[in-house]
Order: C-alpha cells, then structure tokens, then sequence
C-alpha cells in the first residue's frame, strides 16, 4: 500500500505541474483510493480507545492534494504529501485529532491541538496551568517518550504568554502555539505490511495528550 503511494509522491516531487499530473491522473486516483482506503481502515481501531472518532469517514478527514496558489509565491499547483486529519468531525474541526502525513523522507504521525483560536489556546494554556503536574506526567509516560520528545516546538512564542506570570516554573509549556506531540516514520515502516500496526499503536499511546486537551476545550 505505502510503497505505491510514496512512488507516485515521488514522481510528483520532481514533476510539479499539471502536465505530469494529468499524464499520471490514474496513478493519483489510486495512490487516493489507497490512502482513504488506509485511514477508513484504522478509524475503528483508533475508535477503540477514543469512541469520539467512531463514526466518522475517510472522505471527511482527507486533505485535497490541490494548492491554494492564489496568494502564493510558490505556484507549484500540488501538495506533495497524502494527509488526513482523523477528528469527530473531520478535517475541518479544530479540537484534538490524530494526523497522518505521507510524504517521501516525511512522513509523521502527530495528535494534539493544531492552530487553536486564541479562545481554545486560553482554555488550553489555563488548563496545563492549573494541572501541570499531570500534563507532564503524561507527556513523559514512558511508552510515549518511545515515540516522541515532548511538543513540537513549531511557532513558539519566546515571551511569556499575556494573563499569566512570567515566573511560572513551567512557563515554557505555556508558550506554544500548537499543541502537538509528533512521531516521524521512514518510507520503509510506510511500505511495511505493519503500517496499520504502526499507526494505531502510536494514536494509541498519544491518546492521553487528546484527552487532556479535549478536557481543556469542554470544560
């Protein structure tokens, strides 16, 4: 399954136009298929311990691989990666989901908060400041630390967040942007006949992060 995927991603890399594209249409509608394949085949077994995921489909979680060029420098017209967004409400929702990204040399599975308002980033920060303790007994689990070395520090911000003081002892966990733990995986582990294996096993010992913050969004 991965390997055809990350083959045609391949070829897309070094043949961004719409040319290439429409001379391997075929090639794209199956490395698609596959792909929504793959994530309707996980959405139960991720269900099995997160019952928010249950019932929603591959369609509504996968990302168009078409790119927005209108403001753009960049025109090259595709995304070079299959990505999927697993939430209860889909790609379009902003609370805690799981996301798979197939790219060739990048591929990475990650779960958390990604791009909250600065509403759902209040609730989140007041949350870890209020509960600290757990939220870094459960970012240094054992089993998750196999995985992964804390939040991805993408966007962080280096001055104390504003509402809360600078001489928190953790303040550092406040200063995220997005709340993301993230797991890169090699193109041989993606060809594997062990990728599903792979992948619910790694939502599944992220999970805990899912729960605090969907706890931090509800409340």
């Amino acid at each position: 399954m991965g390997k055809m995927i990350l083959d045609f991603l391949t070829g897309l890399e070094k043949n961004n136009n719409r040319e290439w594209f429409q001379d391997h249409k075929q090639e794209y509608n199956d490395a698609k298929a596959k792909t929504e394949s793959f994530v309707n085949s996980i959405i139960p077994d991720i269900g099995k311990f997160d019952d928010t995921v249950r019932f929603v489909e591959a369609k509504d979680c996968m990302f168009r691989i078409f790119r927005d060029v209108r403001f753009a420098k960049d025109k090259a017209p595709y995304k070079l990666n299959m990505g999927a967004w697993i939430t209860r409400a889909g790609r379009k929702s902003p609370g805690p989901g799981y996301y798979i990204h197939l790219q060739p040399g990048e591929s990475f599975l990650a779960a958390g908060v990604y791009m909250p308002e600065p509403d759902q980033l209040k609730k989140i920060r007041n949350e870890i400041y209020y509960n600290v303790a757990e939220f870094k007994a459960i970012l240094g689990e054992k089993n998750l630390l196999k995985y992964c070395n804390g939040l991805s520090d993408m966007d962080k911000g280096k001055m104390a967040p504003r509402d809360f003081p600078k001489d928190f002892p953790d303040i550092e966990l406040l200063k995220h942007k997005h709340y993301i733990v993230s797991y890169l995986v090699r193109d041989e582990m993606v060809a594997s006949d062990h990728f599903h294996e792979i992948v619910v096993k790694a939502f599944k010992t992220m999970h805990p992060v899912n729960t605090f913050l969907r706890r931090a969004l509800e409340d």
